[in-house]
């Protein structure tokens, strides 16, 4: 049986713990490696590790920086296919929605490669008589990672690269469930010609977890996860004096006009409903259908979600693969049953699907629930599973509202035809990233992604400028060269002239 353990300070290491996990393939339901879960002894040596590695990486010009994370790139690129099948073999995403969020990970060490130019400062000359004013941005020190078992290269490379670009040095605790993708990545930004210890792998469940939070070297804390443990780390890392970014659940509206064109709404939902099994914070699990467009709508759907394809993530014929674990496909199915036990319609069920030769893999077919109210737990809590939930909305405002009065503020999007329309809910729409006939509004590495209300805890988002920002401390210098003119002390507050 393989063992996973550790990438500490350059190489593999043992794990000090003897507790293991098991992780799954997804598509056969077998064992497929085992992982050592950390001790905080582990997390604690990493972060030493860290912390060694800190002052000859933070001294490195940005220049020097870029080059190293140029050559990430290229190696990533070099490596794709292998990084892609390990997604899928302990994910069980489709082999090119793997792809894709490996591609959309690779953008962000793209951007990072810009660091010379992101950390620039500003300047003003003259700020008072013969003073001089400029501002830097500088490392802030050791800092950390703690991503979901969703996307196993894209949610840490929002984090990694940008934080060791800015001159930091890095622990990241990948999902249990499927790390082996980020001890490749670690691999690689070694060879990449990265020092030893400015990034380190550390396998492990809650006790990690609680090492970093606990941990006085560890800078800053980035999270992407469940809103129950993102304000768990939230509340737990402000007490011990950190900046941290944590970002939660959601559970995304899409809302559709009567004006719409239909075809498009439909496969837009399609794909942002059951790609990935629905395994996505921006997976849109709520279609809102306005007025007319309602029986049209859900017809339409239901044709699509019954004739969903559905297989291992290595056949090409395949849209959509199996859920990450026995037990998580278990919970998705619960869900159905509460549904149904609401009283929603289940237009589609999905439950009792069954593949020949992979019966013993974690699949479940697309579910579409229609007349899903408000009060309905389908409603208001996050599957994260391929389930669709229709809910009716008399006229435009009715569906803002429903949108904008959810806990959950990540995504949302809106087909329509109509500019006015478009506007106004970009416009008005209490959320934080907003798609207009665009299915899942997923911004590119140079800007920054992050929800609004218990999607996000914390006043920064996550990878491009914000990452820049949350990685680094501001430093103002004023400064006065003497001119050979005495002067006075002065007991007042100081003001240019």
């Amino acid at each position: 049986m393989n063992s996973i353990e550790h990438f500490i300070n350059g190489k593999i290491v043992k794990g000090l713990s003897k507790r293991t996990a098991k992780i799954f393939n997804p598509a056969t339901g077998e064992v497929s490696s085992n992982v050592n879960l950390a001790s905080s002894a582990d997390l604690n040596k990493a972060v030493d590790a860290a912390k060694k590695a800190l002052p000859n990486w933070s001294g490195k010009t940005p220049l020097f920086r870029a080059r190293v994370l140029f050559k990430f790139k290229e190696l990533i690129e070099k490596n794709y296919d292998e990084l892609t099948k390990i997604i899928v073999s302990e994910h069980g995403k489709v082999y090119e929605d793997a792809k894709g969020s490996l591609t959309r990970g690779l953008e962000v060490v793209e951007f990072a490669c810009g660091i010379p130019q992101l950390l620039k400062g500003e300047f003003t000359e003259n700020v008072g008589t013969n003073v001089d004013s400029w501002s830097m941005r500088q490392p802030l020190g050791v800092c950390a990672g703690i991503t979901p078992f969703n996307f196993p290269a894209m949610v840490p490379m929002w984090m990694f690269p940008i934080a060791i670009a800015c001159g930091n040095t890095f622990v990241l605790k990948p999902s249990e469930k499927d790390p082996s993708c980020s001890m490749k990545l670690a691999e690689l930004f070694l060879e990449a010609g990265l020092p030893p210890g400015v990034f380190n792998v550390v396998n492990g469940d809650k006790e990690a977890v609680d090492a970093i939070i606990n941990n006085k070297d560890i800078a800053a804390v980035s999270f992407v996860g469940s809103t129950p443990i993102a304000k768990y780390i939230y509340e737990n890392c402000a007490k011990n004096e950190k900046r941290v970014q944590a970002l939660g659940g959601a559970k995304n509206h899409c809302v559709v006009m009567p004006d719409c064109d239909l075809d498009q709404a439909v496969n837009g939902l399609m794909g942002a409903a059951y790609g990935s099994a629905g395994e996505r914070c921006m997976a849109q699990s709520v279609a809102v259908a306005v007025g007319k467009i309602a029986d049209p709508l859900v017809k339409s759907l239901s044709k699509k979600v019954e004739s969903l394809k559905i297989g291992p993530g290595l056949d090409k014929k395949s849209e959509m693969g199996p859920l990450v674990t026995k037990e998580h496909l278990e919970k998705v199915k619960g869900y159905v049953d509460v549904g149904i036990k609401e009283g929603a319609k289940l237009v589609v069920d999905g439950r009792n699907l069954k593949l020949q030769g992979y019966e013993n893999g974690f699949y479940m077919g697309g579910c579409l629930f229609d007349h899903v109210k408000k009060d309905m737990r389908i409603y208001k809590e996050e599957i994260f599973g391929p389930v669709l939930s229709v809910v009716r909305a008399k006229d435009y405002s009715e569906a803002l509202s429903l949108v904008n009065d959810h806990e959950f503020g990540n995504g949302t999007s809106i087909f329509t035809r109509d500019g006015d329309t478009g506007r106004s809910f970009a416009s008005n729409v209490k959320i934080g990233m907003v798609g207009i006939n665009i299915p899942i509004p997923v911004p590119m590495a140079f800007h920054s992604f992050g929800g609004w209300k218990r999607s996000l805890f914390g006043d920064q988002s996550i990878h491009g400028p914000e990452g820049v920002r949350f990685y680094t401390k501001l430093k103002t210098i004023t400064s006065r060269w003497p001119s050979g003119i005495k002067s006075d002390p002065e007991f007042v507050m100081p003001t240019m002239k």
